[in-house]
């Protein structure tokens, strides 16, 4: 089984992943990475690294397919938010070169992209998320309030303010702001995986112990039946959801559960779910050749932490001369 790992950058942890299970599951096949830059670090973990160009170029969507042609790709997994929403609007295309794409619906895809849509389809689902303010509507009651892009991702652009001259700087200052309602508690991570007919496989809630330009770098796993089951009522009532969604709540201290985000692929803290047990890769492997995985929705290991820190890859000068 051939898999193409688009955007990958510095996603090497998810690839070893991949790797592994390959070879654990006794799979024959490669991995393929597609990235805008030589320097991409995952992309030397690779059998095969591919350039792209901008997600934005008029000749993206062609370069990927032909790379899918290339490699006789089977699966192809996008990273990053900006690239989801262009590439299931082309599924079609993929799916007739024989290329499975693992990304949700277009529909899904815009839901996730704005946090906006984002929270109107929380509130739709039944499910609490924080009030979104006009600026003309905060009173000084409402403070302290977040402030953030619209469709930003990885906490970039995202401010607490605590007063109204605070509110005014930055809501000119963010492009295209909204005005969030600021929620206190334990900030959970929840992986989801669906198959290909949107039915959940297996959810693990990870508690965000400390985090590093908006990714996890500390945190663990958490069986938390409550949370469990709410994720599972989001996802399924996401339009269209297939593959990893991963979702964001607070557990609040009087116990509600507040959801934030959803973002529809893999999460960059998705390896301490994989080291608990829970082998997406093996298994949506299985599901691309037409077998159902027969796990628990919650078999993984309970309490399992993970402790990030640096770590480099070394190359020649030559590898990444443009």
């Amino acid at each position: 089984m051939n898999i193409l790992l688009t955007s990958v950058g510095r996603r090497v942890e998810l690839l070893k992943a991949f790797r592994q299970s390959m070879y654990r599951s006794n799979i024959p096949g490669k991995i393929v990475t597609a990235d805008l830059k030589k320097t991409a670090p995952a992309s030397f973990l690779a059998d095969v690294a591919e350039l792209v160009p901008r997600i934005d170029a008029p000749d993206y969507i062609e370069r990927v397919l032909e790379i899918c042609n290339l490699h006789q790709i089977d699966l192809l997994i996008p990273l990053i938010d900006t690239e989801l929403h262009l590439l299931s609007l082309h599924k079609q295309k993929f799916n007739e070169r024989g290329t499975r794409l693992l990304i949700s619906s277009a529909k899904a895809n815009e839901i996730c992209y704005s946090k906006k849509q984002t929270g109107s389809f929380f509130k739709q689902a039944g499910v609490k998320t924080p009030k979104i303010y006009e600026l003309g509507e905060v009173t000084d009651r409402d403070f302290p309030l977040i402030v953030k892009p619209d469709t930003g991702s990885s906490s970039v652009g995202v401010y607490y303010v605590k007063n109204r001259s605070e509110l005014n700087f930055f809501t000119n200052y963010v492009q295209d702001a909204i005005i969030q309602e600021a929620i206190v508690g334990e900030e959970y991570t929840i992986d989801v995986l669906l198959d290909f007919n949107g039915n959940v496989i297996s959810i693990v809630p990870r508690l965000r112990i400390e985090t590093r330009a908006g990714e996890i770098s500390k945190g663990i796993t958490i069986k938390n039946p409550r949370l469990i089951a709410a994720a599972k009522k989001v996802v399924e009532a996401l339009p269209g959801a297939i593959g990893c969604i991963t979702v964001q709540c607070f557990l609040q201290p009087d116990g509600e559960i507040v959801f934030i985000e959803i973002n529809p692929r893999f999460g960059g803290g998705y390896p301490l779910s994989y080291r608990a047990g829970a082998d997406f890769p093996s298994w949506l492997m299985q599901l691309c050749v037409g077998d159902n995985p027969k796990v628990g929705i919650d078999e993984w290991e309970d309490g399992l932490a993970m402790l990030r820190y640096d770590d480099a890859i070394f190359v020649k000068g030559s590898q990444i001369a443009s």
